[in-house]
């Protein structure tokens, strides 16, 4: 689902020092530096024994048409590194000419991952290895991909009430009219660690979980799904939302030797100094607060919280993204420089476009992270709004508390999507009778997140030891070694665990040469960071996928 945000990043690596579709809604309830042990003993340990894999199959009506499919629930199993996962059957058991001889000593067996996936391949094609195929994950870090699985492109799709909490199970789940069979075969992957997937061996946390280590990963699963399923040779994209943005840029440059036809970046953030979380972990650093101004100002029109509100939202935005990277980014770039009549100026404009008390704006000295805007916005109503969803609200939980204590948008879904999950896997796909979803790594006991980085053509450690980390070179990176390869960003105007202007704003700064900028189309929503939640804004995603995967599907 969901980023985690630096605040709730405390316990991971870099955040110490110093994240949608949270590494899920669970995990973005966590206490910051809150984790599990490494599991030691043969009771907490997840069985080596693989569940066998489940083929069903089904059909879903799409745009009027029924389409008959194919689904495969299983598993692939893959090793921390190139010379290992050769040696690997899907099984995970070792291939005869490996060379290699078990340990004697099962504790010191290397890392491996056994990577729980669900694939749907359209039936009765033509040429079924020439069909697109589209790999899909969620974020987190530490996020299982039932958010998309049970929400976007999959056959069935659990339907909430939009920007409200339904009272309890039991849920809606529907044939899904908007699933992108019609375009693609869709394979849903959950991280090591999370849903269904485990990790077994010596530092298996160390081997599987950080941004790098996380997309040689997803690297290795690929290409042997490729190899499985004989899909060389098919259109092939990535799709990841949230952390799984960044997740798709590292990952599309470890692919050596595999052209993507396209990527696809829901809810996007890239370069972490760019959250509006917790900026005041990093002053000095300031552009977070500009990149989310229309995000506020999108939420304050919503509520009608502005003083003198337009009757539309666009030209407003289009308004206050100018401001946002030109007078206000100016006020902010001089710091203390910055005179006390200036100031006032600016206080008063940012009423304007957030509904904040100028008042307010001065003592936070015009820097106001998502938490405290959350918190403010409707103080005094005593009410919260949502971080992934600025239009999801609930009852605050401290009306004296300086910043949001909770995410109403978290408690309002999160039980849905997990009932939905769990039924559909056992019920319509015969898949886990007897296993655990985690619908969060951190359940499987074992779960830290390494968040260095070693971007291509940098050195060691670029991106992870100085700033937040910074992944936009791997993107620029596969760009420029693909200039045919299309990249579609999408995000919802509602959303402040990664706003959307701050997606926009990453793309307009990749290192590569300005010629490439078309291979990018933009598209936003009047939704959150899961733009999926509203039926309305499903169907126009639907339609904008379909058109994005049968524009460059041929290679061109």
């Amino acid at each position: 689902m969901a980023f985690l945000s630096q605040g709730r990043l405390a316990g991971f690596a870099l955040f110490v020092a110093a994240a949608s579709t949270i590494s899920c809604v669970c995990i973005a309830q966590e206490k910051p530096g809150e984790k599990g042990g490494e599991a030691k003993s043969a009771a907490t340990a997840p069985s080596t024994v693989a569940v066998p894999d489940s083929t069903t199959e089904g059909t879903v009506t799409v745009g009027g048409q029924p389409i008959a499919y194919r689904a495969v629930a299983g598993t692939i199993t893959i090793g921390a590194t190139d010379a290992q996962d050769a040696t690997l059957a899907f099984d995970g058991s070792l291939l005869p000419d490996s060379g290699v001889k078990p340990p004697t000593d099962p504790a010191e067996a290397p890392a491996t991952a056994r990577i729980f996936y669900v694939a749907y391949f359209k039936k009765d094609t033509t040429d079924e290895t020439h069909r697109p195929v589209m790999f899909i994950y969620n974020g987190g870090p530490g996020s299982a991909t039932m958010w998309l699985h049970m929400g976007t492109f999959g056959p069935k799709r659990i339907v909430l009430p939009d920007a409200d909490h339904q009272e309890g199970a039991p849920y809606t789940i529907v044939s899904n009219q908007y699933s992108l069979l019609d375009a693609s075969d869709l394979v849903f992957i959950d991280a090591p660690g999370t849903g269904f997937s485990r990790t077994f061996g010596k530092d298996r946390a160390k081997a599987f979980y950080g941004i790098d280590a996380d997309g040689q990963a997803f690297n290795h699963f690929i290409r042997k799904f490729l190899t499985k399923y004989g899909r060389w040779n098919s259109p092939k994209y990535l799709f990841g939302e949230s952390y799984g943005t960044p997740r798709s840029a590292v990952l599309s440059a470890d692919l050596q030797g595999v052209d993507l036809n396209g990527i696809i970046l829901l809810s996007q953030i890239l370069s972490f100094d760019n959250s509006i979380d917790e900026p005041t972990r990093n002053p000095g650093v300031d552009q977070a607060y500009a990149l989310a101004l229309p995000t506020y100002a999108a939420t304050a029109w919503h509520f009608h919280k502005l003083p003198n509100p337009p009757p539309a939202l666009q030209p407003l935005l289009d308004e206050v993204e100018k401001y946002a990277l030109g007078d206000y980014m100016d006020a902010l770039l001089q710091g203390s420089e910055l005179s006390d009549t200036a100031k006032q100026a600016v206080a008063e404009k940012l009423h304007g476009y957030t509904g904040l008390p100028v008042d307010y704006l001065m003592r936070a000295n015009l820097r106001v992270n998502g938490g405290d805007f959350s918190k403010e916005l409707k103080l005094d109503e005593g009410t919260t709004i949502g971080r992934l969803d600025t239009r999801y609200q609930g009852p605050d939980v401290n009306p004296l508390s300086e910043s949001a204590e909770y995410d109403p948008q978290s408690d309002a879904i999160t039980s849905g999507w997990l009932a939905a999950i769990n039924e559909y896997l056992r019920q319509d796909l015969k898949y886990g009778l007897q296993e655990t979803y985690f619908p969060n790594g951190r359940q499987g006991g074992d779960f830290s997140w390494d968040m260095h980085h070693h971007a291509p053509g940098f050195g060691p450690g670029f991106g992870g030891d100085w700033s937040g980390p910074n992944v936009m070179p791997d993107l620029a990176y596969r760009m420029k070694m693909n200039p045919k390869m299309k990249v579609m960003l999408a995000g919802g105007y509602f959303d402040l665990a990664t706003p959307f202007f701050e997606g926009e704003y990453e793309m307009h700064h990749l290192p590569m040469p300005n010629s490439l900028q078309s291979n990018i189309s933009y598209h936003y929503y009047e939704a959150g960071h899961m733009i999926y939640v509203k039926e309305d804004v499903l169907k126009q995603f639907h339609a904008d996928m379909e058109n994005f995967v049968h524009a460059t599907e041929n290679g061109q």
